[in-house]
């Protein structure tokens, strides 16, 4: 099969976005090094509305632009972070992800305005706000402290951390992933680091996605190489749950799957009502087979056994 002379590189025109194109470009050129590529960025619609992403049409649009480029023909494979990748809808026709590269920091984390005096989530006071752009964050950060108040922001991050700055929108804190601040550079404002324990991470948290057309063979053979076997492993549990529960951009679901050193995958899911007073919650292995999609399907199962699609729906009751 012949090598591609060039690989044409969708992605959004974010800061954060073009960062993770340039990450799939150096691993091509690796792997490929006679492969030239070229970075093609696209504003999405997702990326000029400041509003709430519901009302919009779901996260779901920060791809879909892109993945219609790669439709098209535009471009040969589009870059991804999976936490943006709808799970309650299929993936456009004709269209199939070849790579995902190796996991970066799943990690939650807390900023604090410039010469702020808090240093963690526990030491702000009763009506504090905390911005945050998650229903995930905003379930789990009421569950555990429900005298504050969550702020849902969006926008670019270096933004988003500037008007934290300023002051001028009365936020004490900010929740922002690690992997995004480092991919910009800032991870030295990362003042309280949550573990997955105070703070379950969103499916395919720190997993970027390489998107190419299934019947595009040369661009596969590259793929290929790319790929991280163990994180395509751990993400696949984590979408198989996520996709039998339904989930969209506004249900606040949690999910995170690890290797351990025996190899064999751990699948940790949760579901919360929006303001965090009420949770499943549910932890597998993957058994013999350490089949990674069984394991979603089973971690999904225990969730709707325990009320899940109650939760999503906002129709769960203790009762």
């Amino acid at each position: 099969m012949s090598t591609p002379e060039l690989i044409r590189i969708g992605s959004r025109a974010a800061p954060m976005a073009v960062v993770q194109a340039e990450q799939v470009a150096e691993l091509i050129h690796k792997h490929s090094p006679d492969t030239r590529t070229e970075i093609i960025p696209h504003t999405t619609e997702a990326d000029l509305w400041q509003g709430d992403l519901a009302q919009l049409g779901g996260k779901g649009l920060f791809t879909k632009a892109i993945d219609q480029m790669l439709q098209r023909g535009k471009v040969d494979v589009a870059v991804h972070c999976m936490k943006d990748v709808p799970g309650d809808q299929p993936l456009p026709k004709g269209l199939i992800f070849g790579a995902y590269l190796p996991r970066e920091d799943v990690h939650d984390v807390v900023l604090f305005p410039k010469g702020s005096d808090y240093r963690t989530l526990d030491d702000l006071p009763a009506g504090a706000v905390v911005a945050s752009s998650a229903v995930r964050r905003k379930a789990q950060i009421l569950r555990d402290r429900p005298h504050l108040n969550v702020e849902r922001v969006r926008g670019l991050v270096g933004n988003r951390v500037a008007a934290l700055d300023k002051g001028d929108k009365g936020w004490s804190a900010m929740v922002l992933s690690m992997a995004g601040l480092r991919r910009l550079g800032m991870e030295d404002r990362a003042e309280e680091v949550l573990t997955t324990e105070q703070m379950l991470p969103a499916v395919g948290a720190g997993v970027i996605g390489v998107e190419f057309r299934r019947d595009d063979g040369p661009v596969a053979g590259i793929l290929e190489q790319i790929n991280h076997e163990q994180t395509m492993r751990e993400l696949t549990a984590e979408r198989v749950m996520l996709h039998g529960l339904l989930g969209h951009c506004n249900s606040p679901i949690a999910g995170h799957c690890v290797t351990g050193p025996d190899g064999q995958l751990v699948l940790r899911g949760m579901v919360f009502s929006r303001e965090g007073a009420n949770f499943v919650h549910a932890q597998l292995w993957g058994e013999e087979r350490n089949d990674p999609a069984a394991l979603g399907l089973r971690v999904c199962a225990d969730l709707v056994r325990q009320g899940a699609r109650e939760l999503i729906m906002g129709t769960y009751s203790k009762s």
